[in-house]
């Protein structure tokens, strides 16, 4: 049974740019590595991850792609807590509107 069927949200993977095809103006330790692209869409076809597929995006447009997961949620985040925009906040909100 494959991991993912046609029509189902998925996301894949793919390397844009090798290190050597990495412009040479970027910084050092950003052109040893290579320019990856996760992508999520609509998977065209039955597939197991690992495989290469074909998808559609929200956008419409076709990106083909190692198939990394099925249903994938989302994960970005903002970082740590940062103590001193606290105090930012209330500075802010003195100067803006005198107060709270």
């Amino acid at each position: 049974m494959a991991d993912a069927k046609k029509g189902d949200w998925v996301q894949v993977h793919q390397i844009v740019l090798k290190p050597e095809e990495r412009a040479p103006q970027v910084p050092e330790d950003t052109s040893e590595v290579p320019l990856e692209l996760w992508v999520k869409g609509f998977i065209k076809t039955e597939a197991n991850i690992g495989d290469e597929v074909e998808i559609i995006t929200v956008t419409s447009r076709k990106v083909i792609g190692r198939l990394t997961a099925v249903n994938p949620g989302y994960t970005h985040g903002y970082g740590k807590f940062v103590p001193e925009l606290l105090s930012i906040d209330s500075m802010v909100k003195e100067i803006l509107y005198g107060g709270q």
